[in-house]
């Protein structure tokens, strides 16, 4: 198992490993993380917030979780499916789980470029 992300509340720690988080959403002062085995956890803690301790987890030549518009950051292994013009994602192992989600049309069309453009290199 890899590096474990932790996340502490008044009433609760959780800790998963980085690699099975999925997708993490924002939900209003809350987001939900979603892992591989199709657990949620929600957490008080805003995406700016888990974005910033994101950031401060990896190393430089870890780059996994990407920030997509201001509501959602995924775990770029997941990501099967992207559709700017109908403005859907989709995260998936292609085996045991698959969460849609939506974001806006430019977001995901830079993601797009942005991943084509890495294949390239």
């Amino acid at each position: 198992m890899g590096r474990c992300l932790t996340f502490s509340t008044s009433g609760e720690l959780i800790r998963v490993p980085s690699e099975a988080v999925v997708i993490i959403t924002a939900d209003g002062n809350y987001s939900v993380v979603s892992l591989a085995d199709g657990s949620e956890y929600v957490v008080n803690l805003q995406l700016g917030q888990i974005e910033r301790k994101l950031m401060d987890f990896v190393t430089d030549n870890d780059n996994r979780f990407i920030r997509i518009g201001k509501k959602l950051i995924v775990n770029r292994e997941y990501i099967s499916y992207i559709n700017p013009a109908r403005q859907k994602l989709i995260v998936s192992d292609c085996r045991t789980f698959k969460h849609e989600a939506t974001a806006s049309r430019e977001a995901l069309k830079a993601l797009k470029e942005y991943l084509e453009q890495e294949e390239r290199l």
